[in-house]
């Protein structure tokens, strides 16, 4: 078994992809999955594998299939590897097998997993005490904030939290990675019941621009609408409106003061201040049944050339209330210098996705195949999916069985799960030395 392998499925989404994995699973396949993961050494069937395993109680077994991936090193397998262990009641063994070979070599996920593993096993104190030293990593201070809630030990974690904090506050600019510090000492003043203070500090800090690169100004207006201060994020929403104003409406409609949010944000619209506002109003109309306002809200700008184009929000916000036909009916009429642009694009296939999932597939294969063949990218895939959309599954496999590449591997995979010849479904998809030699050569052509 090779890391390298094993790292690249999970960066690439290679091998069986984890979407087909829970297919498979929700079809009672666990067997094949076993197969897979063995013959395969393929990390998402192991994955999925020890998941449906322990979800039943059998522990052995899941270690059984997990341990020749956990024997490589590679981290994510003996993170997994550990659940297992301590789920099964091998705490002692867990442990060992968690914990850094090579403390100053291992990198910060290997001393997140081992101190999780701690937690788990019911050992804070000691968790906090490997992450302690360590927690001047960003991503060391947010997990030990996870890990030790419900715990008991917030005094602790806010005792150690707050020196870094307060390092960050004096020279934010030469210590930008603990940016974090700021709105994970809020949390934890938060969940100790000490709301004023974690809204003071932390207003003080978005008040004084203290913040990184994702900075705390979401965290501070979503601490705000928690609590139901209103009237403070309001004032935020002036002057933070790309990370305020969407928790304003959203506070205001579950105040059930909606009219008052969409009276705000038609005069954010109409003073032209920046921002997706009227996305976001297209959202809250949407929301009360408004479909026809709506799209009023948001037409102006579906003809664009530009980001602020909201069409295709449009077509997503209808597609999502079953309004498909509604949605179709935006994809017309549109202006001959935006269809020049977007229609081979993205705006022909929306709308014949929109048709299949209408009842329309049979009109949408008729207007794919009324097009030149190569004025249609994806085109076997796109008529395929609508066969299979249109109850012509059988025709529908038969068009993906001689196509090249995971993709089109993939679809067939999902057309085959869902005939229940799952087998089959995982042997039609490239092993991943396969697939990497696809991606290699797709790179070299671009």
């Amino acid at each position: 078994m090779n890391v390298d392998d094993l790292q690249w499925q999970l960066s690439n989404l290679g091998g069986v992809l984890p979407r087909i994995v829970e297919e498979i699973l929700g079809r009672g396949g666990l067997e094949a999955l076993v197969q897979a993961a063995r013959e395969r050494e393929d990390w998402f069937c192991a994955a999925g594998v020890v998941r449906g395993l322990c979800a039943v109680g059998a522990f052995e077994r899941a270690w059984t299939v997990v341990e020749p991936f956990v024997a490589t090193g590679w981290q994510p397998a003996v993170r997994a590897g550990a659940d297992v262990l301590l789920r099964w009641g091998h705490v002692d063994q867990a442990l060992e097998l968690a914990r850094p070979e090579r403390p100053q070599e291992n990198p910060v996920d290997a001393w997140r997993d081992y101190a999780e593993a701690l937690v788990r096993a019911g050992r804070v104190d000691d968790a906090i005490g490997v992450l302690g030293p360590r927690l001047r990593d960003g991503r060391l201070l947010g997990a030990m904030v996870e890990m030790t809630e419900g715990q008991g030990c917030d005094e602790r974690v806010w005792e150690l939290l707050a020196p870094i904090a307060e390092e960050f506050r004096h020279g934010p600019e030469q210590r930008n990675d603990l940016w974090g510090a700021l709105a994970a000492q809020a949390r934890v003043l938060e969940r100790t019941g000490r709301v004023d203070q974690a809204i003071r500090l932390l207003g003080a800090d978005v008040a004084a621009r203290r913040y990184g690169p994702q900075n705390n100004v979401e965290f501070y207006a979503e601490l705000l609408a928690r609590h139901g201060r209103v009237e403070e994020l309001r004032d935020l929403a002036e002057t933070q409106r790309y990370s305020a104003v969407r928790p304003y409406v959203t506070a205001l409609e579950n105040l059930g003061r909606a009219g008052e949010a969409e009276a705000y944000l038609r005069d954010l619209i109409a003073a032209r201040h920046p921002g997706w506002h009227e996305s976001t109003l297209m959202g809250l109309l949407i929301r009360q049944g408004r479909v026809d306002d709506a799209i009023e809200a948001g037409e102006h700008t579906f003809d664009d050339l530009y980001d602020g184009n909201l069409l295709q929000a449009a077509l997503t916000l209808l597609a999502d209330q079953g309004l498909h036909d509604r949605a179709i009916g935006l994809t017309k009429g549109r202006s001959p210098e935006f269809l020049a642009e977007n229609e081979e694009s993205w705006l022909r296939p929306n709308r014949w996705w929109l048709m299949g999932e209408s009842g329309r597939a049979g009109e949408a294969i008729a207007e794919i195949q009324a097009l030149p063949a190569d004025r249609v990218e994806d085109r076997e895939l796109t008529i395929a999916w609508l066969l299979a959309q249109d109850g012509r599954v059988e025709e529908a496999i038969a068009l993906l069985r001689p196509l090249p590449g995971a993709r089109a591997a993939a679809d067939l995979a999902e057309l085959l799960i869902r005939e229940g010849r799952l087998t089959e479904a995982i042997a039609v998809i490239p092993d991943v030395a396969t697939q990497r030699e696809e991606k290699r050569r797709l790179r070299a052509e671009w």
